[in-house]
């Protein structure tokens, strides 16, 4: 039986986690969850999983969480950090699921590894900000960490039984989002409720948005960098937007394996649970004949300026993969409250990049400073923007 702390409970990613384990109960056991202010959502995950532990965003909140469970409840409500780090440091957890959103993670998740505690990551944010840390970690600790993004999870399922230096490049796959073919114009007027609407996922709003302009699709290479230690000119994007091509592996023979299914995020997330095994799932399989044609088209680096950064803050590494994160954030939620129209989204974070001064191989305060100044000089930005 394995012991699992879900980080992020009441997101998207959390919520399938918890499917996959509802349905696999002889296998997973829920010891931990943590979330930040949906305590509604948490209130019903309690009750029907009967963690040991959960920790909420802050005292308010934990406050009003063990009212709403009564008395009678046998969790012990946390709150802040502090209940975060206990969530994940408990000698009842084998495994964390890093589900948190964006780089309120990081923390939360490295606390995880240094308690010697495996991770099913689904937060990128951890390895773009700070992923040669967290790695050195890791393998201090020896701890696994296992992606759970459907494309690192694909790739990881394609180099098993390979040797690394059998690899020539990895290609991961991206749907294009609502707007692959949209024209300038067409992006300028893009509303947040368009923007939201994936064409073939469901996942949450900031990832959403991410995918629209293309920059989970940076994130996502400069994750796979650190996950697979390749550099970037060894990591190719390709749009495929059927989203069942996840991710593909091109060795130096030729030969070129891929990994398919339905644009399911349990499958990936099942993966990662029950590494190095499989779990039987008999909902949602792919069917090759009702899905038809497949299609690879070339991502234009040009018209995706977003990729064309990311891979640019790869290259120069230290602090500027955390300044391109930490200003991205603040530009998707200023685009959702509608402060900025969906092109500025990525402008503004041209504008924090260009301005920002690298610290080369920064310690953890160092990465988390950037990413305040980096949310700093985007407010600034987003400020004396007028729509």
């Amino acid at each position: 039986m394995k012991r699992i702390s879900v980080l992020g409970s009441t997101g998207s990613i959390g919520v399938s986690t918890l499917d996959v384990i509802r349905a696999h109960r002889d296998q997973f056991v829920v010891t931990a969850l943590t979330a930040g202010r949906n305590i509604n959502l948490m209130k019903q995950q309690i009750e029907q999983f009967q963690p040991r532990l959960a920790a909420v965003v802050d005292e308010a909140h934990a406050s009003k969480l063990r009212r709403l469970l009564g008395p009678a409840t046998t969790t012990d409500i946390l709150y802040g950090p502090d209940g975060y780090r206990e969530t994940v440091a408990s000698a009842d957890v084998d495994m964390v699921v890093s589900a948190i959103a964006g780089a309120a993670g990081l923390i939360p998740t490295l606390n995880a590894i240094e308690a010697g505690k495996d991770i099913a990551l689904a937060n990128k944010e951890t390895l773009v900000m700070a992923g040669d840390l967290v790695l050195r970690k890791a393998a201090e600790m020896g701890v696994k960490v296992i992606p759970v993004d459907s494309e690192h999870s694909a790739i990881f399922q394609c180099l098993q039984g390979h040797r690394k230096q059998d690899v020539r490049r990895i290609i991961l796959t991206a749907s294009g989002g609502p707007f692959l073919h949209a024209s300038e114009e067409e992006r300028s007027r893009v509303t947040p409720a368009q923007a939201l609407r994936h064409p073939t996922w469901s996942m949450g709003k900031k990832i959403t948005i991410d995918s629209a302009t293309m920059m989970n699709k940076g994130l996502e290479v400069i994750e796979a960098g650190w996950l697979f230690g390749l550099p970037g000119r060894a990591i190719d994007v390709l749009i495929h937007p059927q989203s069942i091509v996840h991710s593909l592996v091109e060795y130096r023979d030729g030969s070129v394996i891929a990994q398919m299914g339905m644009p399911d995020m349990k499958i990936p997330i099942a993966y990662a649970l029950s590494y190095p095994n499989r779990l039987v799932r008999e909902e949602n399989t792919l069917d090759l004949r009702k899905v038809g044609n497949l299609a690879f088209l070339d991502c234009d680096p040009i018209r995706f300026t977003a990729l064309r950064l990311a891979y640019a803050a790869a290259k120069t590494g230290g602090t500027m993969p955390a300044v391109l994160n930490g200003a991205n954030e603040m530009a998707v939620m200023a685009f959702i409250e509608e402060k900025i129209r969906f092109d500025r989204i990525v402008s503004v974070v041209d504008e924090v990049l260009s301005r920002h001064r690298v610290q080369a191989n920064p310690c953890i305060d160092a990465i988390l400073e950037a990413d305040r100044w980096a949310r700093q000089e985007a407010g600034k930005i987003i400020e004396g923007i007028k729509n």
